[in-house]
């Protein structure tokens, strides 16, 4: 993801994730962490030609990643995009030699809870009204060694 993309991101973002969108601010200070020596992030679009279809962000710390968003545009779930997007984070995860990838997935969203099962995502948790406005409880989870989980194609970053 670069800096041109946020806008297309913005609005799938705000398809998606009406009550909570990212804000513009929010995805550029994302992007300041995702270039150079000192990176800590790793964003990615993917594409149908010049259509952004879906974008994956990811946050490290030390031995730990955290996934920070990944959408799919409505007519492209269950193409296995999301997959792909999730598989260029952990391989992202390893590069940063992280030992585990965290994330926050609403208690609402059992297709994205799919998704992170069957990459070897545990639950751990709850964060009771984590998403807002709604007061939407976040189901925690956790998965140990993220480069055991990679697989798939690239996307572009």
């Amino acid at each position: 993801m670069r800096w041109w993309d946020i806008d297309p991101v913005l609005q799938l973002e705000r398809d998606l994730f009406p009550e909570d969108a990212w804000s513009r601010g929010m995805f550029w200070s994302e992007l300041a962490h995702s270039r150079g020596a000192d990176a800590t992030r790793r964003y990615v679009v993917a594409q149908t030609g010049e259509r952004i279809v879906g974008y994956a962000g990811l946050a490290s710390s030390g031995e730990q990643a955290d996934v920070q968003t990944l959408a799919v545009a409505r007519d492209q779930q269950g193409t296995g995009l999301g997959s792909r997007l999730l598989t260029e984070l952990l391989r992202a995860a390893t590069a940063f030699e992280c030992a585990e990838v965290m994330l926050e997935c609403r208690v609402d969203n059992t297709r994205a809870q799919k998704l992170y099962e069957r990459f070897g995502f545990e639950p751990i948790g709850f964060r009771r009204g984590y998403y807002q406005p709604g007061n939407v409880d976040a189901l925690v989870m956790r998965l140990t060694d993220p480069s055991s989980s990679v697989q798939g194609t690239e996307i572009n970053g």
